[in-house]
C-alpha cells in the first residue's frame, strides 16, 4: 500500500512533461505587439499586433512651421528604426543638414542607414498638433485616444496566454 506500480510511475512522468510542454509552449513569446501607455500611469491605450518589417509611424502638424511631419519606424525585434521623415518646411527637430529629395513639395529623408534605433519612443500629443499614429494601414487619432496624454511607445514579445486573455 502507498507504493506506485512502474506503469503509474511512468504515466506520471508522461503527464508531467506533457504539462510542462503545454505550460511552456502557451506561455512562450510568439507574437508581438505596439503597446502605447501613458507614461505617468502605465495605462494601455493601444496594443496592436505587429511583426519584424510592420510599419509604425506619427504624423502631425509641426508646432512652429505648421507644416506636415511624418516620422516612419519599422520594427525589428523589440526596436523602432527609425528609417524615413517627411517635412514640408525646415524646422526645429527636423533635419537640416542631411541629403533630402524633393517630391512635389514634401522634403523626404530617406538614408541608407537608420536615423535612430529606439527601445521606446515618447510622445506628447497635441491638439494643435493633431499627432497621428499609423501603424501598417491602421490610423489611431493620438490626441483623442490618450486624451493628449504624454506616452510611450515600445514593443512587447507576447505568449499564446496573453493574446488569448
Amino acid at each position: 500500500m502507498g507504493r506506485l506500480s512502474q506503469p503509474n510511475v511512468g504515466a506520471a512522468i508522461l503527464a508531467f512533461a506533457v504539462l510542462l510542454f503545454v505550460v511552456a509552449a502557451v506561455t512562450a513569446p510568439i507574437g508581438a505587439v505596439l503597446v502605447v501607455e501613458d507614461i505617468e500611469t502605465g495605462e494601455r491605450y493601444v496594443a496592436e499586433p505587429v511583426n519584424d518589417g510592420s510599419t509604425v509611424a506619427l504624423e502631425y502638424t509641426h508646432s512652429v512651421e505648421k507644416s506636415r511631419v511624418y516620422d516612419e519606424y519599422r520594427v525589428d525585434g523589440q526596436t523602432l528604426v527609425n528609417t524615413r521623415m517627411e517635412f514640408e518646411s525646415y524646422g526645429w527637430g527636423l533635419p537640416a543638414r542631411v541629403d533630402v529629395t524633393n517630391v512635389n513639395g514634401t522634403l523626404v529623408y530617406d538614408p541608407e542607414e537608420p536615423i535612430t534605433e529606439l527601445e521606446q519612443l515618447s510622445v506628447s500629443p497635441g491638439r494643435i498638433a493633431g499627432h497621428t499614429l499609423i501603424v501598417d494601414e491602421t490610423r489611431y487619432d493620438l490626441v483623442e485616444v490618450t486624451d493628449a496624454n504624454d506616452v510611450r511607445l515600445h514593443i512587447e514579445r507576447r505568449s499564446l496566454l496573453e493574446r488569448m486573455l
